[in-house]
């Protein structure tokens, strides 16, 4: 039998319970990874548990990212969870925040961008942190490594679509993270832990609900993202995820990679192209 592709592999899925983490964790599974997901509360970590159970070793944990001290506890339950060695942390998790006051920067809100930035950058921050922090400690393996950290962007951070989806924050949210991910990536080579982003543009995950329900957004999405003429998979955005991930691309640090259909180099269209 072929050898998985995370055969042995311990692994964090931060934001795994649901959507493009809840996919990515049923492939690393599949591929032989000893798996830890990570959800905001209990009870979306203890679903996808019981969705995860019969394809490998899974363990679960619920943490509030935005909290040092749940992070650190969060950290410390999955090393005990995978014996003493991190291999991958593939942070997911984030929010979009019009709910809080995100939008276009004339309608912003002081809470949104915070609710924004504290989730999505500030919670990668501290996830990234703990993790390189207990890889500096590892032994080198097999492929030449001590770890592998993949981080969750967005097309959105930059290849701005303003008429549809005018969110201030959560765009400069994304190009934070993609910022972070490259200094780190920067400055922890030589240690043999490597830093890349997966940039995703629209996949149709309960976040995005909304925008695959809009018939403009799906109208746009026929010559925005041309190669599927609409919203991707989270299965899309979990194949990439896998490759970058797995031993197999050791040599790939400081990479962008878009899973976007198109869309960074697609017009798309608008409403005011359409002929009267």
């Amino acid at each position: 039998m072929r050898v998985g592709r995370l055969e042995g592999r311990g692994c964090l899925i931060v934001g795994g319970t649901s959507g493009i983490g809840l996919a990515s964790a049923r492939r690393f599974l599949q591929e032989g990874a000893r798996l830890v997901v990570s959800g905001y509360s209990g009870e979306s970590t203890r679903a996808a548990l019981e969705s995860l159970a019969s394809l490998g070793p899974v363990h679960g944990v619920a943490a509030d990212l935005t909290v040092p001290g749940s992070v650190e506890a969060l950290l410390l339950e999955t090393m005990d969870a995978l014996g003493g060695r991190l291999d991958v942390l593939f942070h997911v998790a984030g929010i979009s925040g019009r709910r809080f006051g995100d939008g276009p920067l004339h309608e912003c809100t002081p809470e949104g961008w915070d609710a924004v930035m504290d989730a999505n950058a500030k919670g990668l921050f501290l996830t990234n942190q703990a993790a390189v922090r207990q890889m500096l400690t590892q032994a080198i393996d097999d492929v030449g490594l001590r770890g592998t950290v993949l981080n969750m962007g967005s097309v959105l951070g930059w290849s701005p679509s303003p008429e549809l989806f005018g969110t201030y924050a959560y765009a400069a949210s994304k190009g934070a993270i993609r910022a972070m991910t490259l200094a780190a990536a920067a400055r922890y080579a030589h240690d043999r832990v490597r830093f890349n982003l997966i940039a995703p543009g629209l996949i149709d995950t309960p976040m995005a609900t909304r925008a695959v329900g809009d018939p403009t957004i799906r109208d746009y999405l026929t010559a925005k993202q041309p190669i599927a003429e609409g919203p991707g998979t989270p299965d899309d955005c979990a194949e990439a995820a896998l490759y970058l991930c797995e031993p197999a691309s050791r040599f790939v640090t400081g990479s962008v990679l878009t899973v976007d259909g198109g869309w960074c180099v697609s017009e798309g269209r608008h409403r005011s192209d359409k002929n009267p």
